[in-house]
């Protein structure tokens, strides 16, 4: 079935309508859905390496759209940001949060954007504790960018041997980014 999944996104990554998706699952990400643009990105990259920078790009700024709606969340809405901080169990990460931003905000930014810990949470937090806005975005364009782009050259250079061992590993690998979702969580909550 996993395959079989597999072998579907990557037909769809091929399609027109794939930048859409992939922006619309970025933004989603950086504001309140729990699941990372990454398992889009690449299939949608090993599909069209000749497009690697551009869907990268797309990711970035799609990630920057919903990492800015996540900051409005916190800092704006605080009624939905209590709700979706509590559906998240994570109540205590907010407040750990709110202090670290008031001393590292642009270090814990960047540090954090590269980690499993999810981005809404940072993004929700950031708004919460009213960091600034545009060194938010600053610092998530630094470390998203990095991320994405990192994902996207790597595939881009070495896209068959990569695509390959995706393949032939592919349960073994989806467990393991599952487990990387729940531990990124996880330290979240407990921070």
């Amino acid at each position: 079935m996993l395959k079989r999944l597999y072998a579907r996104i990557l037909a769809l990554s091929a399609t027109p309508a794939a930048p859409f998706w992939l922006a619309a699952i970025a933004v989603a990400e950086g504001s309140f859905f729990p699941v990372p643009p990454d398992l889009l990105l690449i299939p949608m990259v090993l599909a069209r390496r000749d497009r690697a920078w551009v869907l990268a790009a797309i990711c970035t700024l799609a990630s920057l759209c919903g990492g800015a709606i996540g900051w409005v969340i916190g800092a704006e809405m605080i009624q939905l940001a209590t709700r979706l901080i509590h559906f998240y169990h994570a109540e205590h990460a907010l407040e750990v949060y709110r202090l670290r931003f008031a001393q590292y905000g642009f270090y814990v930014i960047l540090l954090k954007g590269l980690t499993p810990i999810p981005y809404k949470i940072i993004a929700i937090a950031a708004g919460a504790a009213h960091y600034s806005l545009p060194l938010f975005l600053l610092a998530s364009l630094i470390t998203r960018g990095f991320r994405f782009f990192l994902v996207a050259g790597l595939l881009r250079q070495f896209g068959a041997p990569i695509q390959d061992f995706i393949e032939r590993r592919l349960t073994l690998l989806a467990l393991a980014f599952a487990v990387l979702i729940v531990v990124g969580v996880l330290v979240a909550l407990r921070v």
